[in-house]
This record gives structure tokens, sequence and C-alpha cells, in this order.
């Protein structure tokens, strides 16, 4: 095993490390196929090889046009490193920065083999979302790190490390951009080739800007009640049938508290218990459905195709128990629902063939066996592993993608309606389903399933979204998903963390809150004590809970603090989603409630990075493409490191304050009266902030009347 010293001493090419073929025993990345001409063949051969001195160009021209040929990418497995990646302490790490070493500590928690999809491929999550391109990058990317001082900033486009440039103390360490394709040329297709020529990738949103923390953060999101049910990809294997103590994970979060509120809206029921939720996915961030389910105090069905997905979620406690057949699935459901216990259930099998099973229960029996349901495959990817259609096996359908692209296109987008047309029945009769933020309505309206609403303009569907819909004006409130990393790599310290966040939390419940934030404040103390008892940790030592500014700003300041007297043994790095209040411009999630026109302008997303970068961040991060795919957003993040001093508390109270406001303030003018309480309430607070508030017209006929020839 290489130690982490000679991880950081350069991309190795005296002498090359021996060929490897790639590992069939961990799960890969979909073949990729694109239609590239000899020409651009040529060029993604050569934009690989510029890696490495001409002297290996002879012995490595073949294998790389090998993987291109046989993959549709240059993944480089002969740099695959051998040392286990993983979140090491941040003191192992051989830097002449603490933010250094704490970039590359999030770097490498991003392809622990816990925690990332695809890591061979370097692939975090969403099937797609990409750490780096390809090996050679990571091994400069890592060298940089090492050698960075505080007056140099590395510079990271699309996964390739362009330098490390001289800038000052007060500069970020890095600045990351990915899929920034010229909007004209943003187009799926475009995004395939380019990235078949090592030119760009698909950040996702916490994938490539290095601060992914694993399914925990999914799971924590706002008010959740009801039973869920999980289904993803199709595929066909012998009946397995066991039981798992269950623990929790990061993006867990985020689905309890969309279930909760599903519950609550559509169902009238605070209480959950023998609801069935079903849904799909169990592969990357949708792996918290399950457990999100039985925090939430219902029954989480879930199917999934890949079995190696399903498997690994059962392995680490986030699935109960799980099978293959669809008889023994419905006789599960009906137990379950009768004990009225929380539970999650997973199917290992196609999600079309799940629902449109449930439509003929009920046909025949007249027994709906589920309130709840969604979908969180990965359709911002459809064509290329992201969903499998249902007419044939797992197997069979991954030879199709890789020699028929067209045909699986086909197949995938007759499969969307399949799945359209039994949900469609199911909520008939009674079901709530909603849209989960990952562009399963406009696939399947581009697929012309009957998803679109009647008499609405395009693009509005019949199902409602989860940020709009479910979730409501949490983001309009002012929170999201804040996080936090503790670098020493301690159990103990995320427990220290948890405490202090208990204590800052009831400290500023007790000076007085309005009714709907100190719901919010209730929730994440409620939180905190459940991830304690579920044990939600993989890989780096983390936490996520939704806070506002006034919450972020207190937390950080507290860290510092303790850091400061030695309560914690490290630093701590602190987050947030890019599913955010201000980090993301997204007109089918995140903006899908802003209703002045401009839910597909991007300017708010790309103003947060810019004004992170200068307020204080440790690095920054502005990616075309996220939850809902490539061209359909634009989104940002950051890092921001604490080391115990007062320059740390006073980055993380500028940055943080900026972080929230900027969403908040473009809300609040799109109309929206939350977002304009909170905004003027931090004028009120802060008398350096001066926004712009919007004078609404009072008498809408007067529009009318004015617009008349």
């Amino acid at each position: 095993m290489a130690s982490l010293k000679e991880l950081c001493d350069g991309l190795p090419v005296d002498p090359l490390p021996s060929p490897r073929d790639r590992d069939e025993s961990v799960p890969h990345a979909p073949v990729r196929t694109v239609n590239l001409t000899d020409d651009e063949r040529r060029l993604a051969l050569q934009n690989a090889l510029r890696y490495f001195p001409s002297t290996c160009h002879h012995t490595l021209a073949s294998e790389f046009a090998g993987e291109l040929r046989q993959y549709g990418h240059i993944y480089m497995y002969r740099f695959r490193p051998d040392i286990e990646l993983r979140a090491y302490p941040i003191d192992e790490y051989p830097a002449k920065t603490k933010q250094a070493a704490a970039i590359m500590l999030m770097i490498m928690n991003n392809l622990d083999s816990r925690v990332a999809q695809f890591p061979h491929e370097l692939v975090t999550y969403g099937g797609n979302g990409q750490v780096f391109s390809n090996w050679a990058q990571f091994w400069i990317a890592m060298h940089y790190l090492s050698e960075m001082t505080e007056e140099q900033t590395l510079v990271m486009c699309s996964g390739h490390p362009q330098g490390l440039f001289p800038s000052s103390p007060s500069a970020p360490r890095a600045v990351i951009t990915n899929g920034m394709v010229i909007p004209n040329y943003s187009s799926r297709d475009m995004y395939d080739k380019l990235f078949a020529l090592g030119v760009t990738m698909y950040g996702q949103m916490t994938a490539g800007s290095y601060c992914y923390i694993g399914p925990q953060g999914l799971f924590m999101e706002p008010h959740p009640s009801s039973a869920i049910l999980v289904i993803r990809k199709p595929s066909l294997c012998t009946l397995l049938i066991c039981y798992k103590p269950i623990t929790l994970r990061i993006e867990d979060r985020t689905s309890r508290i969309v279930v909760l509120n599903a519950g609550r809206r559509q169902l009238g029921v605070s209480n959950l218990s023998g609801k069935v939720f079903v849904t799909a996915g169990l592969g990357g961030m949708s792996g918290a459905q399950a457990k999100a389910a039985v925090i939430a105090g219902c029954v989480g069905v879930v199917a999934e195709v890949d079995g190696a997905a399903l498997k690994k979620r059962h392995a680490q406690g986030w699935l109960m128990e799980y099978t293959s057949d669809v008889d023994i699935c419905m006789d599960l459901i009906r137990k379950a629902r009768q004990m009225k216990k929380p539970h999650s259930l997973g199917y290992h099998g196609n999600v079309v063939d799940l629902w449109e099973r449930l439509v003929q229960e009920y046909e025949s029996t007249g027994e709906l066996l589920v309130e709840l349901g969604s979908d969180q495959t990965s359709l911002h990817n459809p064509f290329n592993g992201g969903y499998y259609p249902v007419q044939v096996k797992f197997e069979e359908a991954n030879e199709i993608m890789k020699h028929d692209p067209e045909r699986f296109k086909a197949l995938v987008q007759e499969s969307l309606c399949r799945q359209v047309a039994a949900i469609n029945k199911l909520t008939a009769r009674g079901m709530f389903f909603w849209d989960y933020g990952n562009a399963f309505l406009l696939e399947a309206s581009r697929a012309g399933a009957d998803v679109c609403k009647e008499g609405a303009p395009l693009g509005v569907f019949r199902y409602p979204s989860y940020v709009q819909d479910i979730m409501g004006d949490i983001f309009s409130m002012g929170f999201g998903p804040f996080r936090w990393i503790c670098t020493s790599g301690l159990a103990a310290d995320l427990v220290t963390t948890d405490e202090i966040a208990k204590k800052v939390f009831e400290e500023i419940i007790a000076e007085g809150l309005p009714a709907e934030v100190k719901a919010q404040y209730e929730d994440n103390m409620k939180w905190i004590e459940e991830a304690q008892q579920h044990q939600l940790v993989v890989g780096s030592q983390a936490r996520i809970l939704y806070s506002d500014q006034r919450g972020r700003v207190a937390l950080a300041e507290a860290f510092n603090k303790a850091i400061n007297e030695g309560r914690l043994l490290g630093c701590v790095v602190i987050s947030r989603d890019h599913h955010d209040v201000s980090g993301t411009d997204s007109p089918y999630r995140e903006t899908s409630n802003i209703y002045d026109g401009s839910s597909f302008c991007a300017d708010m997303a790309v103003q947060n990075a810019i004004g992170d970068s200068f307020r204080g961040a440790t690095w920054v991060a502005l990616h075309n493409g996220g939850g809902v795919g490539w061209g359909e957003v634009i989104n940002g993040g950051f890092g921001l490191v604490l080391d115990g001093s007062q320059e740390a508390s006073d980055r993380a109270r500028m940055m943080l304050s900026w972080d929230v406001s900027n969403g908040v303030a473009r809300r609040s003018w799109s109309g929206n009266l939350h977002a304009k309480h909170a905004i003027c309430k931090a004028m009120e607070q802060n008398p350096l902030l001066k926004v712009t508030i919007p004078s609404h017209v009072e008498d809408v006929t007067l529009l009318e009347n004015a617009l008349k020839p």
C-alpha cells in the first residue's frame, strides 16, 4: 500500500505503474457510447497523453485507446492508487497549510469506496457525478495541494488541475469550475462528446466541489411524515430475504423531512405508522430513502435494479430487508402495514414492475397498498445508466445501452410512459405522488407520458415538486442544508460538535423566535439526537442540518471557539449542499417557486460563488448541471476551514451572512413574502445590509386595464 506522502509526490511516470485490468469485483459506471469521428478519437487520445512525458506515450497510447473504445472514456485505470482512499485525519496529510490538507481530506472522502458510487471511475454519486475526469488529474491535484502555500490558489477546470497561481492569504485556496460550457452548446449530446474528449465533466453538485458526505445529507429536510417504498433499476435475481439492524446516513435528513411534509400536507396526518411510501433508487444519494422512511415512522419500499447497490445499502444497515420476488414483496408490504412499525423493504427489480403490480393489487382486491410515492432514479442522466427500462433485464439493458443507444433511448421512454400510467391510476385512487427534483416529470413529459397539467403552460406538471409544494418556503425563510466535517477523524469530535449545536440552538430559541422559525430549530434539536441514535456517519465524521443565517453563523463561531480552547482536536470544515437557499438556479427544483419569470436565470448562483470567494471561503465551486441534469441548472458551493483563529471566525461571519442573504434577497424580489420578511429582519440586524424591496401591485385589475388596446 502506498503512503500519503507517495500519493503527493506527483504523477508516477518513472517507472510507470503496472497495467491494470478493470476490477470487476466493484461496481462500475455504465459504458458510455459516444459517436466520435476519427479526428475526435485522435484528439481524445492526444488530450489524455499530454499529462505524461513523451517517453511514456508509446506505452500508454494503445492502452488509453483501448479504454476509449471499450468504456467510452479514458479513465487511466493503470494510475488508480494502491492506497485506501478515505478521509484520513488531517494531520496525516503532507501539506504546508491546514487549508490544503482539508481539501485533500475532502477529495479522498468523495472517493472512499463506502461513499462513492463508482470509485474506480471517480464517480461519487448520481451515476456521473465526477470528482475528476481521470486518475492523472487526481495525482496532479494532490501534488499541487501538498506544495501549496497561503499565497497560492489552485485552479481546477472540470477536473483538470490548471495549476497553482499567485494570490493572497485572504483569497480562496482553490477555485473550481465544472461543465462551464457556452450556453448555446450546453446540450446533452455535446456533453457526451466533450466528456469523451476529456475537456469537461459533470460535477453533479457536491461531487465536483469535494463536499459530499454520503447519504446523510439527503436525509435531512423540513418536516416529514409517511411511509416509504423505494424502487429504482430493473433486474431479476434469485430470491433473497434478509434482516439487518438499521443505521442512518448523511443524505437522510432531506428525504425524511420531505416524507413527513408530504404526510402532513397531503394525508393530513403527522403519524405515518402503517403508511407506505414507494420510490426508486438505492444507488448514490437515493440510498438514504430507506432509512429516511424508518426515521419518518413509515414503511419505505425501495426498488433497485442494480443488485450490487441494493446489497451495499443492506450491508451498511440502511435497508432492513429485501426480496426479488414481487409476490413476496406484496406480502411483506401488507405485513408491514398491519404491524404499523417503521420498516424498510427493498425490491430487487424494476420500479415499473412494482408500480404495475400495485395497480393490479388494487384492481383485484380494492386495497390501495401505497399512500405516498415518488422516484429518485438519476433521470438527469436517463440514457447512460440513470434509468433502466422495464422491458429488459439489467444486464441486457447495459448491453443495449452500449451497442444500440437509439433503441435504449426508445425503451427508456416507453418504460417511463408505462410507469406514469401506473402512477396515474394509483393517484386517481388516493395515492399522493411528487417529483423528487430528479427530472422525473421533465423526462417523462419528453417521453410523451401523461404528466402535463391540463390547461397549464408548458412545463407545469400534474404532480408537485418537492421543493415547491412539499418543502414550501423553507429556502425563502433562509433555511437550508448546512454541514460540517470534523477533520480529526475522531467520533468524539463529532459528538462534541453535536453537543455544541444543541446548546447554540437552545440559546437561540430562548431569545424568542417566530413560530415557523422556532419549529425549524426544534426539528434540528430532534434531528441531532436522532442522528446519534441512528449512526448516520459513512466516511468522514460529518453532520448536516437545516439552518438559517443566524444559526449557521452561531454554529461556526461556536465550533471555532471550541477548536481554540482545545475542546475539538482538529479543524472543522463547514460547507453546505449546493441545493440551498442561494446556491442553485434550477427552474424545476430549487427556483421552481420563483414566479416573476426569472426562474430560468442563473445570476443568483453565479453571484453566490463570486461573493463567497472574496468574503472568506477556503474554496469555491461553480457547476453546470446537478440533480436535474446538464444544461438544466447552474449551482455552486464552498468549503471553509475553521482553525480556531479570529480570522476564521471573521471569515465565517462575513461569508455565511452573504451566502444566505443573497438567495433570500432574490426570492424577496420575486415576490415571496416569507423572503421579504426574512431579508427585512436581516437588514434590521445589520445596518450595512441594504436590499432593494419590491412594491407589490395591490390592484391586479389595473394590469389588464392598462394592457387593453
